[in-house]
């Protein structure tokens, strides 16, 4: 089991983002592997400070309550696949219009999921 201070140096993902709403204008931090774990700051790096300060605390609780902590997500853990259901009239729909592009379904989807 990592102490404290091994999960803080870990690398993981945090999401920063500008906010406009009935409170004002700040911005709002969040620790995408840890549910829960947020902050506020009134400007970037204040959230980030506030956000680190929040992630200890949250290490901390869940360490003392016996829980494990969630290790990062990291583009190593994605295999490039994944499979989708979907009605027969759009698999249909998808197929021929892959076929009059002369391209595998495949590729198709693909290309309509980066476009």
């Amino acid at each position: 089991m990592r102490d404290v201070q091994e999960y803080l140096n870990l690398p993981y993902n945090y999401i920063i983002q500008p906010i406009n709403d009935e409170s004002g204008e700040y911005f709002y931090a969040r620790v995408l592997e840890l549910e829960g774990c947020q902050s506020t700051g009134e400007t970037f790096e204040e959230a980030y400070k506030n956000l680190k300060d929040a992630m200890k605390g949250w290490i901390e609780t869940k360490i003392e309550d016996g829980f494990d902590v969630p290790l990062p997500v990291g583009y190593d853990d994605f295999s490039g696949k994944f499979v989708v259901r979907i009605p027969k009239s759009l698999h249909y729909k998808l197929s021929l219009e892959a076929e009059q592009e002369g391209v595998s379904l495949n590729q198709y989807a693909l290309y309509k999921l980066s476009h």
